[in-house]
């Protein structure tokens, strides 16, 4: 099977795993950001900074449709593999 797998090549859900976690990140550091205030005692940030800090979730959401992406590919790889007409029928 090893043979068959190039290293470089791109599965259906690898875009999105990316995407999501870039933007679960991004979601970390406004998170990070937002609170800091409140520890530190000074000033809060305005609202749209607790906005972005849903990103962490919106993040999480992408990278793991990209996850069930890459697995139903991988079983509708398996699944062609194994079916009947994929094997070659030995001759007599």
């Amino acid at each position: 099977m090893r043979e068959q797998t190039q290293m470089n090549s791109a599965a259906p859900g690898d875009r999105l795993i990316r995407a999501g976690t870039i933007v679960f990140f991004v979601g970390t550091v406004a998170t990070l950001v937002t609170v800091a205030p409140l520890l530190l005692g000074t000033t809060p940030f305005p609202t749209y900074m607790f906005g972005l800090s849903m990103l962490m979730g919106v993040g999480f959401l992408v990278a793991g449709a990209g996850v069930l992406r890459s697995i139903a590919a991988g079983r509708r790889q398996a699944r062609a593999a194994s079916s009947p007409s994929a094997s070659p029928s030995p001759s007599r």
